[in-house]
């Protein structure tokens, strides 16, 4: 982007999105107001119509991982409304699609030396497995079993994008079906 700044005012999804894409490049202490009304092309004035300081677009920046990137499928009520097999099979796929771990990475690093993060990542990683045994005890499993293939299902769909980047999304698309027909065999 140019130098020159634009006229309209930028969204507070926005700059949360800017701060996210700059938390995958560096750690949190990078994230300038200055750095990402640059990024944004414009004056840093725009941000304090959304925030009042750094700490609290942080505050919103976790809120806003929670939500966008975990609850838009696990509070999804037409998700609910699938069976689970193609809930899961249709879970895997937003995943992908939209690319809902690509910040991961940087917000569990952040969480590794900020209390408040790692709150957060907990409170995920709790509504991920929650939702996904939910999902798996509609057909039957239980006990370590449902535990086990719960924990199997969002490890490998948190991390596949980030450790297999080399594969392109129609090899990894192909292969969903078939883990979730793994996952979901007695």
């Amino acid at each position: 982007m140019s130098d020159t700044k634009r006229i309209r005012g930028v969204t507070r999804d926005e700059w949360l999105r800017a701060a996210l894409d700059e938390l995958n490049f560096g750690s949190v202490s990078d994230i300038s107001v200055q750095a990402l009304a640059r990024k944004l092309g414009i004056g840093k004035s725009g941000f304090y119509w959304h925030f009042r300081n750094k700490p609290e677009l942080l505050r919103a920046l976790l809120d806003y991982w929670v939500h966008e990137i975990t609850e838009v499928i696990t509070a999804n009520p037409q998700m609910r409304e699938l069976d689970p097999e193609t809930r899961l099979r249709k879970t895997a796929e937003m995943i992908l699609d939209y690319g809902l771990v690509r910040y991961e990475i940087g917000i569990r690093q952040w969480a590794l030396r900020d209390a408040e993060a790692a709150k957060v990542v907990r409170k995920v990683n709790t509504l991920r497995l929650n939702y996904t045994k939910k999902t798996l005890a509609e057909l039957g499993f239980k006990g370590d079993d449902l535990e086990m293939r719960a924990m199997a299902f969002v490890c490998y769909h948190t991390w596949e994008l980030l450790m297999f980047r080399e594969m392109s999304k129609k090899k990894l698309r192909g292969l969903i079906q078939k883990r979730v027909e793994m996952i979901c065999r007695k």
